[in-house]
């Protein structure tokens, strides 16, 4: 059985990416790109649709998957959903990730 967790990985969006993710279907397929030339978030993940930037993976979860991303040998790339008004009220988030089926592992 999957870990619901892993089901509900929030994206870091704020107002330069809103109005993307406002215009994405409600289920997407994402990209995740380790973002090594970020100078002011260390393990950035960014998160693309549509071949634009809509967001990235929030931070404490990105420190654990950026070297798995960075080391693995294709695009990976998983399934996503655009919150329901109750995950905007709650914390602000728009787009949740699930990593429920990725191919890589987080590290410790």
């Amino acid at each position: 059985m999957a870990n619901p967790l892993l089901q509900r990985i929030p994206t870091v969006a704020g107002c330069a990416y809103i109005e993307r993710i406002r215009r994405l279907p409600s289920n997407v397929t994402v990209t995740l790109q380790p973002q090594k030339e970020n100078r002011y978030f260390l393990n950035a993940i960014a998160v693309m649709a549509n071949n634009e930037k809509v967001g990235y993976v929030a931070p404490e979860i990105a420190r654990r998957y950026y070297a798995p991303l960075l080391e693995h040998a294709s695009v990976v790339t998983c399934p996503a959903r655009r919150g329901t008004a109750i995950d905007h009220e709650t914390s602000g988030v728009e787009l949740l990730l699930d990593f429920s089926t990725l191919p890589v592992q987080p590290v410790s």
